[in-house]
């Protein structure tokens, strides 16, 4: 069976320059990927391969068959296409190809295209075009929806808003049982009961609502202070189905924040914004029968932090992919509310792959373009985000709760810190202040954590992140310097994925 997966290729004006293997390993949809493409990461699984300036790789792979795989990746989506069996995007074959080109070591060589590569890139590219001339024909009004369209969607959106009044009035009561029982009920009633009003929220159509009923049922019996962290979760759900409620008379920019966070679809309406895009960091978490990605970007002109959102079903990478640290220049459109959230828009070049420090003796690539002035302060990496201390940190999460009080955490570039460790955990030290930021529990398991310890050698660090009151995640990091390791201003080549 033939799989394929990707987001829109670009035409290449120039030769799309090789990727690094740390970013072929950011594409990796888990870890069993990751090892798999390895194995294959070298020239003896592999035949008739090669690689041509428009971003196609391409090659055939032996298998446990009489025919090999036939693999095909194009870069500038990216997407891939295997004939193998695997649900996983990209698979192992895909990985191990884009690994071996990574290697830089001849392997692969330049070259015209396979015919069966061919095919399916012409076939790809040709429903971009077409893709590109419906966005703007209907730019240009051609394709408007007419009043009966426009009447009917109106006519679904106050439907669907009755059917989710209707389940928070009933999350109400429910809420309310339960604090007039006691909170020591909820031990007893078992999770069954938290997953019968999930469902019931699901029937609401409000799948915000029920993603936090579902937090909820895991709560009792967690461990120590269980019913005090009950408490502020059931206030918080309190508070966001009282603002659903009463949403008429919030000011639009919550009333929107509200929407989303009770699961209504919103729409990318804001004016776009053209950037350098640097990608800070990918990475997915699975929610039920979906995965989904998040991709941190950062504008080297205009200093926005944005965040970009993929979905895919289990066992399947979502679509959107961009490998950390490339820069790609490209309009986003920011949604509505006080968010970070933003939609990939039209892309004016294809992304630009920087090296880090991690490559493994890639060939060193182009730099990324880079605008005359750079929003930085000293001690900052050239082109990185404006580092902040640890206290400003705190204040722009607690300013950020003021628009969103159920925001888990914000997004921040922490300057100049040390992580060192703490009783049974780690905390990032602020070098110039006598301040620190526990790392979240989540940061503790993961192999990232010693990418940093390692890259700080006790030094100081750039850390890009998210904060939150469960602590700091780390997601990607940069070499600040120290005095008598190259001065305050130095910085490694690039950026280190933490994720």
């Amino acid at each position: 069976m033939l799989l394929s997966h990707g987001g829109e290729p670009l035409p290449a004006t120039e030769p799309v320059a090789r990727w690094t293997v740390e970013q072929v390993l950011a594409l990796a949809p888990d870890d069993a990927s990751r090892k798999a493409g390895n194995k294959l990461a070298s020239a003896g699984h592999w035949s008739g391969a090669g690689f041509d300036g428009s971003g196609a790789v391409w090659g055939l792979c032996k298998g446990s068959g009489s025919k090999p795989y036939q693999t095909v990746v194009d870069t500038t989506g990216p997407a891939y296409k295997c004939s193998c069996p695997s649900r996983k995007f990209p698979c192992k074959h895909a990985l191990g190809l884009l690994l071996l080109r990574a290697s830089g070591d001849g392997a692969l060589q330049p070259g015209e295209q396979a015919d069966w590569a061919a095919q399916w890139l012409e076939s790809r590219r040709g429903r971009a075009e077409a893709k590109q001339a419906r966005q703007q024909a209907a730019a240009s009004g051609e394709s408007a929806p007419g009043p009966a369209d426009s009447a009917a969607a109106r006519k679904r959106a106050e439907r669907r808003a009755e059917r989710v009044t209707g389940g928070a009035q009933e999350l109400e009561q429910r809420l309310t049982d339960l604090l007039r029982g006691g909170l020591a009920t909820a031990d007893h009633a078992g999770y069954a009961l938290w997953e019968e009003t999930a469902a019931r929220m699901v029937d609401a159509q409000a799948p915000g609502l029920a993603g936090r009923v579902r937090e909820l049922g895991a709560i009792p019996g967690s461990g120590p202070g269980w019913p005090v962290r009950l408490l502020e979760e059931c206030g918080l759900l309190h508070l966001l189905d009282t603002a659903w409620l009463g949403r008429e008379r919030l000011p639009e920019p919550l009333a929107a924040t509200v929407r989303t966070r009770v699961g209504l679809p919103m729409s990318a309406e804001g004016p776009p914004v053209r950037d350098h895009w640097l990608v800070l960091a990918q990475y997915d978490t699975p929610d039920g029968r979906l995965v989904t990605r998040r991709i941190w970007l950062y504008g080297r002109e205009s200093g926005r932090t944005a965040l970009l959102l993929s979905f895919g079903a289990v066992g399947r990478a979502p679509e959107l992919a961009l490998p950390t640290g490339a820069t790609l220049d490209a309009e986003l459109t920011p949604y509505p509310g006080g968010g970070l959230r933003a939609e990939l828009g039209r892309q004016f070049a294809l992304p630009v792959a920087v090296p880090g420090p991690e490559a493994g003796g890639a060939e060193a690539l182009p730099p990324a373009p880079t605008p005359e002035a750079l929003r930085s302060v000293p001690g900052t990496p050239p082109g990185t985000p404006p580092g902040a201390s640890v206290a400003a940190a705190l204040a722009a999460y607690g300013d950020a709760l003021r628009g969103d009080p159920w925001l888990d955490a914000w997004p921040v570039t922490l300057r100049d810190v040390i992580p060192v460790p703490s009783g049974d955990g780690w905390q990032l030290a602020d070098a110039e202040a006598e301040s620190a930021l526990p790392l979240a529990p989540a940061a503790l398991s993961r192999p990232g954590l010693w990418k940093l310890v390692a890259l700080s050698g006790g030094g100081p660090v750039t850390v890009f992140g998210e904060v939150g009151h469960r602590g700091f995640d780390p997601f990607a990091a940069w070499n600040t310097g120290a005095e008598g390791r190259g001065g305050a201003g130095d910085a490694t080549d690039g950026i280190v994925r933490l994720i």
